[in-house]
């Protein structure tokens, strides 16, 4: 394959996938963006890239619809998953669904610039702490039971609740997730409410039984 890759952005951060197209633009050929599922996959169709940079979670069903949506028609088009979330069900999610690749959004623009060029070679490109969900994963190593209580929380809660599990505080899981912290303080009511806790002590218990940090 010669020339710069024909790469299209999908993120619900506007902001985001400005500083994608800064950042990028002088070494691949950005030929479209969207911010939520139905316009990623119309803009996906008509612009027919080598490779798509997709976050996982989305207006409209998240990064798997894409491309659950895009292989029906377009084969070809390879997706990298670049994500805030490192959560074993969301990368072996999208792996499963069809992506090439799974990179966090704490990678550099040189790192990001090579994942892209391999993925669009035909390679498989993870994060290395990544690369051990997907192994285990695919050995049959990697149990996926039921959980009632965990289901009932939706994608963002989740990365919610890892990070308050960890440690971090409103502010700092505010700047990660690109969320304003009365946002984050509301995940946070919602968790504890649907989980029927009341402090972030039983929080990150809760989560460390379930193996969640």
């Amino acid at each position: 394959m010669t020339g710069a890759a024909r790469v299209f952005v999908v993120d619900d951060h506007a902001l985001f996938r400005a500083g994608v197209r800064a950042e990028l633009g002088g070494t691949v050929d950005i030929v479209g963006d969207a911010g939520d599922v139905d316009t990623a996959i119309t803009g996906i169709v008509a612009s027919q890239p080598e490779v798509v940079l997709l976050d996982v979670h989305l207006p409209g069903g998240g990064g798997r619809a894409v491309i659950e949506a895009v292989r029906a028609t377009a084969p070809d088009v390879r997706f990298l998953a670049l994500s805030v979330s490192d959560a074993a069900e969301d990368v072996i999610g999208l792996i499963r669904a069809g992506a090439r690749g799974y990179v966090t959004k704490t990678i550099t623009r040189e790192e990001l610039v090579d994942a892209i060029s391999r993925v669009r070679s035909g390679d498989a490109v993870f994060s290395p702490r990544l690369a051990g969900f997907v192994l285990d994963a695919f050995a049959g190593d990697l149990p996926a039971p039921v959980d009632p209580e965990l289901d009932q929380l939706t994608p963002r809660e989740r990365e919610v609740l890892r990070l308050i599990a960890r440690g971090y505080s409103y502010k700092e899981v505010a700047a990660r997730l690109s969320l304003s912290v009365k946002t984050v303080e509301t995940h946070v009511s919602s968790v504890l409410r649907k989980l029927q806790l009341s402090s972030r002590h039983e929080l990150t218990t809760w989560a460390a039984v379930r193996r969640l940090l």
